[in-house]
């Protein structure tokens, strides 16, 4: 009948009592048939299989380390540039949205109406400067001269042209008000 001892370890069972005995007593005795036993070998060689697999995992982690650094380098690079280019692209979009605020139908009616006011006023002012000039004083008798013909085609002509821009932009107004005038917004 077997012990439990050489049933676990059938590479004791050559060993007489006294022999077993003097492992137990002798640590230097012990460790050297501890050190070849089977199951002990197969443990180290394990153990230094793992310990090879592990130092060739390093190494190759060593020899992917500056790539790794190079790659995460450029990584950031390109990340503060997409940050960067983002941020403008929030700029562009802010300064585009201001330059077409100019052109939104609203905007464009208002200056319609501001202009409609300032081409009026300017052809009113022109009648009043041509009605009221400043005539020259004839010192003997007192009397200002009338202005020449020419002055008075001059003034006409300018007036004519006045007026006529006013009445167009009037004319574009009514229009834009009875919903006559449609404003693309796709281009």
């Amino acid at each position: 009948m077997a012990t439990p001892l050489l049933a676990e370890f059938p590479e004791l069972a050559h060993l007489s009592r006294e022999d077993l005995e003097d492992l137990l007593a002798d640590p230097v005795y012990f460790q050297a048939i501890f050190h070849s036993l089977g199951g002990v070998r197969r443990l180290y060689q394990s153990q230094a299989d793992l310990g090879f697999a592990n130092e060739t995992i390093a190494n190759n982690n060593l020899h992917l380390q500056q790539p790794l650094y190079n790659l995460r380098s450029e990584t950031q690079d390109a990340f503060d540039e997409a940050k960067s280019l983002e941020a403008r692209w929030k700029e562009l979009e802010k300064e585009q949205r201001d330059l077409y605020q100019r052109y939104t139908p609203q905007f464009l009616l208002m200056r319609l109406k501001h202009s409609i006011t300032a081409q009026d006023d300017a052809s009113e002012a022109l009648a009043t400067a041509f009605v009221r000039p400043p005539t020259s004083v004839n010192p003997t008798s007192g009397t200002g001269t009338p202005a020449p013909n020419n002055e008075i085609d001059d003034f006409v002509k300018e007036f004519k042209e006045l007026r006529k821009i006013y009445h167009k932009r009037v004319l574009w107004a009514e229009k834009w008000s009875k919903g006559d005038v449609v404003w693309r917004e796709d281009y």
